[in-house]
């Protein structure tokens, strides 16, 4: 297995201990992990508080501190990943960057520009099922935009789930979920 160098960007709840947790257990897996906070320090207790916050901040600012996150190291083939906002945050950049290695989306996606192409870029998605956030219609025409773009994509869903069922201190944890949901994406991240 190859060491990844990932990217993990949080969800609009902030750079919360989940997500800090989220980056342990993948370092424990042998994995280089940065966490970059693009909310400088803000968190939110509700997704509905923290969109309210990434509204005020906008999407061309939010993508710039992204960018500048990931640019010092994109040349080292980065696989992106991140939680629901932070997931279309990390495909925003992963469709952008040539050098991609993979893409971990976890309770999100993002629109897909009619430009993008990849080469056959390693994509996983863990979502809930149903998900408030990503209904069947959006899924189905993002896996198949997805696909165009490229990709070699798998969706993984998680039938009664919250939308951030990964989060331990939100009430949308599913303990289930959680724990099926990082064994696959782990043993994803070991084929890459």
């Amino acid at each position: 297995m190859d060491r990844m160098n990932i990217m993990l960007f949080h969800s609009t709840c902030g750079l919360r201990p989940a997500v800090h947790a989220s980056a342990e257990r993948l370092r424990a897996a042998g994995h280089e992990v940065r966490v970059p906070d693009l909310f400088e320090g803000h968190t939110f207790e509700t997704v509905e508080d923290g969109m309210a916050f990434k509204e005020q901040l906008g999407k061309d600012e939010l993508l710039k501190r992204a960018v500048l996150a990931a640019a010092p190291y994109s040349d080292q083939g980065l696989v992106y990943a991140g939680f629901s906002f932070g997931a279309s945050v990390a495909q925003t950049l992963a469709l952008g960057d040539a050098k991609a290695r993979g893409l971990l989306l976890l309770h999100g996606t993002s629109d897909i520009a009619e430009n993008a192409s990849v080469d056959e870029l390693p994509v996983q998605l863990h979502v809930a099922d149903p998900d408030p956030f990503e209904s069947h219609d959006w899924l189905t025409s993002w896996y198949l935009q997805m696909q165009r773009t490229g990709a070699d994509v798998e969706v993984y869903r998680y039938p009664g789930a919250g939308h951030l069922f990964t989060d331990p201190d939100l009430p949308d944890f599913d303990q289930a979920a959680a724990e099926l949901a990082w064994k696959v994406a782990i043993g994803f991240l070991a084929t890459l």
